[in-house]
C-alpha cells in the first residue's frame, strides 16, 4: 500500500506539474481518526512552490484516482496533512494474502541480487563466551535473518585473532595447569588465565599424551590444542542458540606476506602514505586523523588529534588490522557490510571508515551496530564478569538458567544502544509479565483455538475456502486485519534501522490485538460464514507471528 500511495502522489505531482526533490514519506498516524496512512508531503513543497501547504494538499487530493478496493477516502487535516483510509475490501484481502503467501508474507526484494557480510561475536578463542558476548551474537544473527528476509544474499562471519600476546598467555596457562598433572609444582602467574576450563584442556592433553610433553618448552601444541578445543565450545554454545557462521577469518592473514611481499596491513599504512595521511614520529606510525576533523575536548578545548596505527613496539593497534580486514570485504564484493560490536569499539571504529574513505571505498555500505554492556541479577544482586579470572558469568550458564529463547528474546527486546540487564528472574516466569511468554502465548493460543473449531466444528481449517474472509466486518475483526498489514514494514523497517527490537514493540501489538478480538469476537458457536472468516483471521495471525519469531530466532509452540 505504501509503493500504492507513493506512486499516486508521485503522478498527481506530475499532472500539477510538480517534481518532487525529497523523499515521499507515509507514516501510520498515532491516532486512528486521522486515517490509516498519512503524508505530510505537501508542507514539504510549501516552500518550493511558495504556497500554502494545505492548499497543495486540497490540488493534490482532488487528482488522485485511487482503486476503491483500496482507498475508501483521503482527507486533508491540519496544515495540510494527506490522510488515507483504507477500504474494508482490501484489509478483508490482506488476510486471504497472508494465508496464500504463507512463510514468505513479510519478506521482500529489496536486496535481491545484494550481497550483504554480516560480522558478529568476533571473540577471540580464549575462553567461553560470556553473558555480555552472548548479545551481540544475538542481535547479529536477528540482524542477517532481517537481511534474508529482506534478499539479500548474507554471508554470516566471525572474524578472529589466534596470534599475539594473549594467546600465548592462553597457551601458557594450559602448559603450567598440564606441568601440575604431572605432578610439577608451578607458579601460576595472577594475569593468567584462571578458570576451570583452562584444567579441563590440560585434562585432555594429559589423558591424551601422558606426562611426554612435560619439558616442552616450545607453546605452539598448547596454544593449538587449546584454541581448537575453546572454538569447539564455542560454536557448541553458539548451536544452542541456533547462531551459526559462514566463515571465520583469521586476522592473522592480515600480517602474512602476499604475492607482492607485503602484508595486507602493509597496503594499508602504504596507501595511506601515498595520499598524505601518514606520518612517522616518536617511533611509532600515525594516522594523521587530524586532517580529517577528529578532536578531543582537553581543559576545556578542542584538540586536533592523530591516531597510532602501528606502536613503538612496533606492534600494531586495533585499528590498522581492521582497516585491512575491511578492505577485504570490499574486495568481495560485498553491498552491504553490517559490523556488530560492542561498546568498548566505540571510538576506533570511526578512525577504520576514516581511513577507508581516505583509500576511496564507498563507506555509505557500512553499517555499524553497536551494543551496550549486559549485567544479570541473580536474587538482586549483581554479577561481575572477568574471563582471565574465571569467575564470569558463561553463556551457556544462562542458556541452562532460562532457556534459549528467552535468552535470545531479552538480548534484543531492548534498543541495542541501552545497556541491559538481564533479570534471570522475570526471564523464568511462566506468566504474562514474562514478555517472550506472552508472546508465545498468543501463538498457542491460537492454535488451541483452532484445534478446538477443528473437533468441535469438524472441520479442516486448512481447507477452509478463502472467499470466506469477506465476512471479516467487525471492527476488532478489521483493526486486526490492519495490523497485520503493516508485518512487511515493520519487517522492513528494523532491517534498515538495524533494530529487531521494533520487531518485537510490532509483535506485541499483533498480539494485544488478537486478545481484543478474541474477547469481542467469539469464533466457535457462530454461523457458519462468520466462524470461519474468523477462524482465517486467527491464521492469518498465527501465520504473522510464526514469521515474525522466525526472524527472532525463538519458537512458535502449539500448547504452552
Amino acid at each position: 500500500m505504501k509503493d500504492i500511495l507513493i506512486s499516486e502522489i508521485r503522478r498527481a505531482l506530475a499532472e500539477i506539474g510538480v517534481e518532487p526533490t525529497r523523499e515521499i514519506v507515509i507514516e501510520k498516524p498515532s491516532d486512528e481518526k486521522f486515517g490509516d496512512a498519512s503524508s505530510n508531503v505537501a508542507m514539504t513543497l510549501a516552500r518550493e512552490l511558495k504556497k500554502n501547504p494545505r492548499q497543495i494538499a486540497q490540488d493534490l487530493v482532488a487528482k488522485f484516482k485511487f482503486n476503491p478496493e483500496h482507498i475508501e477516502r483521503v482527507d486533508v487535516a491540519g496544515g495540510g496533512f494527506i490522510n488515507f483510509y483504507f477500504s474494508k475490501t482490501l484489509l478483508q484481502q490482506t488476510v486471504r494474502h497472508i494465508l496464500e503467501q504463507g512463510e514468505l508474507f513479510g519478506r521482500s526484494s529489496v536486496g535481491a541480487g545484494k550481497k550483504a557480510i554480516v560480522e558478529y561475536v568476533s571473540a577471540n578463542p580464549t575462553g567461553p563466551l560470556t553473558v555480555g558476548r552472548g548479545r551481540g551474537g544475538v542481535l547479529g544473527d536477528c540482524i542477517a535473518n532481517l537481511l534474508e528476509a529482506q534478499g539479500y544474499a548474507v554471508t554470516r562471519e566471525y572474524y578472529f585473532n589466534n596470534a599475539g600476546r594473549q594467546m600465548r598467555v592462553l597457551a601458557d596457562s594450559v602448559r603450567l595447569r598440564y606441568l601440575e598433572l604431572c605432578g610439577e609444582t608451578v607458579a601460576f602467574p595472577d594475569d593468567y588465565y584462571q578458570g576451570g576450563y583452562i584444567k579441563d584442556i590440560a585434562e585432555k592433553i594429559f589423558a591424551e599424551k601422558g606426562d611426554a610433553l612435560k619439558n616442552e618448552t616450545d607453546l605452539t601444541f598448547f596454544k593449538e590444542f587449546a584454541e581448537a578445543e575453546i572454538f569447539k565450545g564455542i560454536k557448541q554454545t553458539l548451536a544452542r542458540l541456533g547462531i551459526h557462521h559462514d566463515s571465520f577469518f583469521n586476522e592473522n592473514s592480515l600480517y602474512e606476506r602476499m604475492d607482492s611481499g607485503k602484508s595486507r596491513n602493509d597496503q594499508v599504512i602504504e596507501l595511506l602514505d601515498q595520499k598524505g595521511y601518514i606520518e612517522r614520529k616518536d617511533g611509532a606510525v600515525w594516522f594523521k586523523t587530524s586532517l580529517l576533523g577528529k578532536k578531543k575536548v582537553e581543559d576545556g578545548k578542542e584538540i586536533p588529534v592523530d591516531t597510532v596505527l602501528v606502536k613503538s613496539t612496533g606492534e600494531p593497534s586495533y585499528r590498522l588490522p581492521d582497516i585491512a580486514y575491511h578492505t577485504t570485504k570490499f574486495a568481495r564484493g560485498y553491498d552491504l557490510i553490517v559490523n556488530v560490536f560492542g561498546a568498548d569499539h566505540i571510538d576506533e571504529y570511526p578512525d577504520v571508515i576514516r581511513a577507508l574513505d581516505v583509500l576511496g571505498y564507498d563507506v555509505s555500505r557500512i553499517k555499524v551496530a553497536i551494543n551496550q554492556f549486559v549485567t544479570t541479577t541473580v536474587n538482586g544482586v549483581q554479577v561481575k564478569m572477568s574471563t582471565r579470572k574465571g569467575n564470569a558469568d558463561t553463556l551457556d550458564q544462562l542458556i541452562d538458567e532460562v532457556g534459549p529463547d528467552a535468552t535470545r528474546f531479552f538480548y534484543v527486546m531492548r534498543a541495542k544502544e541501552t545497556h541491559l540487564n538481564f533479570d534471570l528472574e522475570l526471564a523464568k516466569k511462566q506468566s504474562n509479565d514474562n514478555p517472550v511468554f506472552y508472546l508465545q502465548y498468543a501463538h498457542a493460543r491460537i492454535c488451541g483455538i483452532i484445534r478446538v473449531a477443528e473437533e468441535k466444528a469438524s472441520l479442516n481449517a486448512d481447507a477452509v475456502p478463502k472467499d470466506f474472509v469477506k465476512f471479516l466486518n467487525a471492527k476488532e475483526e478489521l483493526d486486526l486485519a490492519k495490523e497485520l498489514m503493516r508485518f512487511p514494514d515493520a519487517v522492513n523497517y528494523a532491517a534498515n534501522s538495524l533494530e529487531p527490537q521494533k520487531l518485537i514493540t510490532y509483535l506485541n501489538g499483533v498480539a494485544e490485538l488478537f486478545h481484543k478480538f478474541y474477547q469481542e469476537c467469539r469464533i466457535v458457536g457462530e454461523a457458519e460464514e462468520t466462524m470461519k472468516s474468523r477462524l482465517l483471521l486467527a491464521m492469518a495471525t498465527r501465520q504473522t507471528l510464526r514469521n515474525g519469531f522466525k526472524i527472532l530466532g525463538i519458537s512458535a509452540p502449539e500448547r504452552m
